[in-house]
């Protein structure tokens, strides 16, 4: 644990003076957010009678959290979504990342910080807070990992695979989550959708959010999951669309590539989502100490979701692979069809080729080309000989 930052500056107190106007009241933010013992003032030092003394400061730790709450409303920093601090379930304000491993070290306080492809030093800034481990943080920063679960001592660190449509294409994005007692860090890379939806419905059930980083970590990784969802839905519409049009004509080449890029989207898809199932069940059922066993249950919940959604993804993939084999079917049949047609044909046109070439050679002994009715008996049997092999690829389906 960093040393901690030594509090501000307490002014001296003016002494009243009934000409003077009543002080500004106090921030109505910095009120009851602070520690216990840095609100109790020594009420012998505030006498009307008498010039006000300065007031005794309180301890570094408890006068600094009041301060630094209403003094990170406003602020803003590269890479920090967000920074705040809950006791009982509700929320009391932002917070300094220097500050946030002040406050989650106070009982029934939770710290809950949002990044976004945070830099080097912010990562060590947070490090330095919650004594996080080397090799968590190296994951961290570099992200590409595959989803997991590993324990650094009393620090869960949970890596899930986060999936959403683009142009056409499932785009991933990788969320790494920290909890510890007291603390959640979430660190967003790539493409991801804002986890601003899931604190605004954390915090609009304090009864549930009273279960502190535990209630925090499920609600990220159901939100993770049900995401997901939509991702199904919108490939499922496109996978029926294509379907429809295999049955009725061929498949042109940019629908072939299309049903590709799907199967290979949702191969990639069913490995984001897959290793879930086993960092979920490893929640519900290990014994972690980081994890309330009462909480543990929840886990389920998400678990079965992921089933879910693997059963829909081998669904699609296997339609997929159905529809691709049924257009290649339909077009080898099509070309049978054709290269029928064509043999008939040939046959048909080879009898009077077959005639013409034997009477058109230049023999001085053919006594048919002097017989008065040569021609026409020539004639009529190539037209009987066409017409009865015409007749005959009709029946048999070929024309």
């Amino acid at each position: 644990m960093p040393p901690i930052p030594a509090p501000p500056a307490v002014p001296p107190a003016v002494p009243s003076d009934p000409d003077r106007p009543d002080p500004a009241p106090p921030d109505p933010r910095a009120e009851d957010h602070g520690s216990e013992e840095g609100d109790l003032r020594e009420e012998d030092d505030l006498r009307d009678d008498a010039p006000t003394l300065p007031a005794v400061p309180p301890s570094p730790a408890a006068a600094a959290l009041p301060d630094q709450v209403a003094a990170c409303a406003t602020l803003h920093e590269p890479g920090v979504v967000n920074a705040v601090v809950y006791r009982h379930g509700k929320k009391i304000g932002d917070v300094a990342i220097e500050h946030a491993g002040l406050w989650a070290q106070k009982p029934e306080h939770v710290v809950w910080i949002g990044l976004f492809e945070p830099g080097h030093d912010l990562l060590a800034r947070v490090q330095a807070q919650f004594s996080l481990h080397p090799l968590a943080i190296e994951d961290a920063e570099k992200a590409h990992q595959q989803p997991k679960l590993e324990l650094y001592g009393d620090t869960l660190f949970v890596v899930a695979r986060t999936a959403q449509m683009a142009e056409g294409r499932i785009v991933f994005g990788e969320t790494h989550l920290f909890v510890g007692r007291g603390y959640v860090v979430s660190v967003r890379h790539g493409p991801s959708i804002s986890y601003a939806d899931v604190r605004q419905r954390c915090e609009a059930a304090p009864d549930m959010l009273i279960n502190g980083e535990d209630y925090i970590l499920y609600a990220v990784l159901d939100f993770i999951v049900d995401n997901y969802a939509p991702v199904l839905e919108t490939v499922t519409d496109e996978v029926e669309a294509i379907e429809d049009c295999v049955l009725v004509r061929n498949l042109t080449g940019d629908e072939v590539n299309r049903l590709y890029m799907l199967r290979r989207d949702l191969l990639r898809l069913r490995n984001a989502a897959g290793p879930l199932v086993d960092v979920c069940q490893r929640l519900e059922h290990s014994k972690l100490t980081v994890v309330d066993p009462e909480l543990q249950p929840l886990f389920r919940d998400v678990t079965d979701h992921i089933k879910r959604v693997q059963s829909e993804i081998d669904t699609l993939r296997e339609v997929l692979a159905f529809a691709f084999e049924a257009g290649l079917m339909i077009g080898q049949s099509q070309q049978t069809v054709i290269t029928r047609q064509l043999a008939a044909w040939a046959a048909i046109l080879a009898v009077p080729t077959a005639v013409a070439g034997i009477y058109g050679m230049n023999f001085s002994n053919m006594p048919e080309l002097h017989w008065r009715y040569g021609y026409f008996v020539v004639l009529g049997a190539i037209v009987a000989m066409c017409g009865g092999l015409f007749w005959w690829f009709k029946r048999v389906k070929w024309l």
